[in-house]
């Protein structure tokens, strides 16, 4: 199986952790029955690409909704904790995240198990020089009057360091989430509508490579019927539960 397994060849739980597994750290989802493209469609202007780039007011308005975002205040909850509990058990774990908020890293997962499929929003990087800077300084220039801060080395256009709706994922981190996915044991896509692709089709690749599918979600997702395991109930609670009886059983080997 790869680098990913144990030392002893434990096997490998991949993780696709979406907007439910933060909503309980006061982040609010995007797609649920109350989330926020469903209240406010209009919002999801402040997130295209095409869009950001064309209309300064948009990025005005952008600028504003990062400073406003709860997930600058967020603390990890028991579902991310109950991640950083079962890796520190010795279970082979990986972390596929459409998350931007990095709760998961916060918890104490390190960066190396922890693929952001979709960026960080703690970041800030230009459209054009690619410069990389962090979110609170770009938030400071607002703070002190910049409505649309530029980029300090060539004056191209900043957004976060987040893939906005209209962008593809980085070749390479898609690549190694098909890596991940190809070589688990178990697959566990938590909190996630598994409407969004490609992150979705994970699902799908891992029980074609014979990977265990368990689906904890609030709402059904397209792929509930390849599941061997689906779970309709609240993520903070269900998750560490379902961890806990992974670490009995090694990794639900």
């Amino acid at each position: 199986m790869s680098t990913d397994e144990s030392a002893d060849g434990g096997p490998l739980i991949a993780v696709l952790s979406g907007a439910g597994v933060s909503t309980d750290s006061g982040i609010p989802d995007y797609r649920g029955p109350r989330g926020l493209w469903r209240r406010d469609p209009e919002a999801e202007k402040l997130v295209t690409y095409d869009h950001y780039m064309s209309d300064p007011e948009i990025r005005r308005r952008s600028w504003i909704m990062r400073r406003d975002n709860p997930a600058r205040q967020a603390q990890p909850n028991a579902a991310h904790r109950a991640l950083v509990d079962l890796e520190r058990s010795g279970v082979p774990l990986r972390v596929i995240t459409q998350n931007v908020d990095g709760l998961h890293q916060l918890a104490g997962l390190s960066d190396r198990e922890v693929l952001e499929l979709h960026g960080n929003s703690r970041m800030v990087v230009c459209t054009g020089c690619a410069d990389r800077t962090s979110m609170t300084a770009a938030l400071d220039r607002l703070a002190a009057g910049e409505e649309d801060p530029d980029c300090a080395e060539c004056g191209g256009v900043l957004k976060s360091a987040t893939v906005m709706f209209g962008q593809s994922l980085e070749p390479e981190v898609l690549g190694e989430a098909v890596a991940i996915t190809k070589a688990c044991d178990v697959f566990l896509a938590v909190g996630t509508s598994l409407q969004v692709q490609p992150a979705a089709s994970l699902a799908g690749l891992a029980v074609e490579h014979g990977a265990r599918l368990i689906i904890v979600n609030g709402e059904p997702t397209p792929y509930d019927a390849l599941a061997e395991r689906v779970v309709r109930a609240p993520i903070s609670t269900a998750l560490p539960q379902m961890l806990a009886e992974f670490q009995r059983h090694d990794g639900a080997r």
